[in-house]
């Protein structure tokens, strides 16, 4: 295929000569994403076995650092140094001790500041017969970076009443000034939460519950002993509220995604329900939102046709109805195909879509999402089409301050991009809020009360 790009609708010609999708990493792709760098990792061992999952990156400059999940022996995350975003570098790597043991993986990551100091965590699922089935969590002090030799594990999180581990997970500097950790883990049926909410503070000071202060509840019946599957917690500027966003498990019959004020987190409010089964989706599962809270974005990690959905959230918040029950849109590259994660930079939605890599969506008109860029990074060692969806990019993450696109295939490793004309975000520019899912750890999120603790 050969991209053109006309008043930023990409346009698909044929690219003679080649069959459909037979294509190498990085030849499909519009002019106006440029590759910065592209770092293979080890890849597959067989073409099959997935080793790299979800991807963060720091917000300030002057820790030029992103983490890539690594997944199926060994199990455990890089670091890698952006200092020189044309020559991006392995700078450090962490594996679980007896890797040969442990069946799971790491899945996703995330890093906080607290008291002047910088951590990474990184959700870990362990099941079977291995050890470690009640591992949720690993906390990294990454602050002395890029001094690796002062890198230290700074504690874990055990759920001995959920084994299998924790799918996600989502740092987020609360209105109260706390620093919070969200972790969806599979709890068991009758549990009373879907979602755990950690204090970093308190479990930094070594408390003995790991600072376990609630949870997020799961509305029932929830059909099976699972927890929410991924989730988002973001500021809403307009009524003063922390918000979490939680996409419902694939086997709840609700096939639900669920949004909770979390202003209070020992008491979380229900604001709006979006059941997704309604429009063919097969359950809860990536759920993000507008800086502004009025629209969300789901995806749905299933074989055939699952795009990406954007849902209007306002009838529900302002109490019209109780069920959002269809999308205002649905957007894909491939009906055949579907994606994993998105990441949300008003007006654009930056979406790592498994076999067709990286796209950039233009939200303007939430009703009309227009393609401006794509770059697909997928290597085409496992067979092409359906019933192989679930290979390629998995995780897809943006530095505000310049704009630095980064993204984790699972099978090509990491790539660092930049959008022509985006050289950075700040949700004013747009007339937004300026939330995303980047945390101000020094000030709190735009809009919150003053006077909370401080890091």
């Amino acid at each position: 295929m050969r991209p053109i790009v006309l008043a930023s609708v990409v346009i698909l010609l044929p690219l003679g000569g080649s069959a459909f999708g037979q294509y190498p990493a990085g030849k499909n792709r519009s002019p106006n994403i440029t590759l910065m760098s592209h770092l293979p990792l080890s890849g597959p061992r067989n073409g099959t076995e997935i080793q790299i999952a979800d991807i963060e990156i720091e917000q300030e400059l002057s820790r030029p650092y992103a983490y890539v999940s690594r997944g199926r022996r060994p199990d455990g995350f890089n670091f890698i140094d952006l200092r020189v975003p044309t020559r991006a570098r392995l700078l450090y790597s962490w594996f679980i001790e007896n890797p040969e043991l442990h069946q799971g993986r790491g899945v996703n990551g995330k890093y906080f500041k607290l008291d002047r100091r910088y951590y990474y965590v990184e959700a870990f699922q362990f099941r079977g017969s291995g050890p470690d089935q009640d591992l949720s969590a690993v906390v990294v002090d990454v602050t002395s970076l890029p001094d690796t030799t002062r890198v230290k594990e700074a504690g874990r999180i055990h759920v001995p009443d959920a084994k299998g581990g924790a799918h996600n997970l989502f740092t987020y500097k609360h209105s109260d000034g706390r620093v919070l950790l969200f972790l969806t883990v599979e709890t068991p049926a009758g549990y009373p939460h879907g979602a755990l909410v950690y204090d970093m503070e308190k479990f930094l000071a070594g408390s003995a519950d790991h600072g376990l202060i609630g949870g997020i509840p799961l509305p029932e019946p929830r059909g099976a002993a699972r927890g929410y599957h991924d989730v988002y917690v973001a500021y809403d500027v307009v009524n003063h509220r922390d918000v979490f966003y939680g996409g419902g498990p694939e086997t709840t019959p609700l096939g639900g995604n669920y949004v909770y004020d979390v202003s209070n987190v020992s008491a979380p409010k229900l604001l709006a329900t979006v059941i997704a089964q309604s429009s063919m989706q097969s359950g809860g599962h990536t759920f993000v939102a507008t800086p502004d809270g009025r629209y969300a974005l789901t995806l749905m990690t299933s074989l055939g046709h699952q795009p990406v959905r954007i849902w209007d959230l306002k009838p529900a918040l302002e109490g019209q109805v109780q069920v959002v029950r269809q999308p205002i849109a649905e957007w894909t590259p491939d009906y055949q195909k579907s994606g994993h994660m998105i990441e949300v930079r008003w007006p654009y939605a930056f979406l790592a879509m498994y076999e067709d890599g990286l796209h950039v969506l233009d939200l303007r008109n939430p009703t009309d999402p227009v393609q401006v860029g794509f770059y697909d990074t997928f290597i085409y060692r496992t067979p092409y089409g359906v019933g192989t969806e679930a290979r390629g990019g998995y995780g897809v993450d943006v530095r505000n301050a310049d704009g630095l696109i980064v993204m984790a295939d699972m099978h090509s490793g990491f790539w660092a991009f930049r959008l022509e004309g985006f050289d950075g975000w700040n949700g004013h520019d747009w007339g937004m809020p300026n939330i995303s899912s980047a945390q101000d750890w020094d000030n709190g999120p735009e809009g919150a009360p003053k006077g909370g603790k401080t890091t």
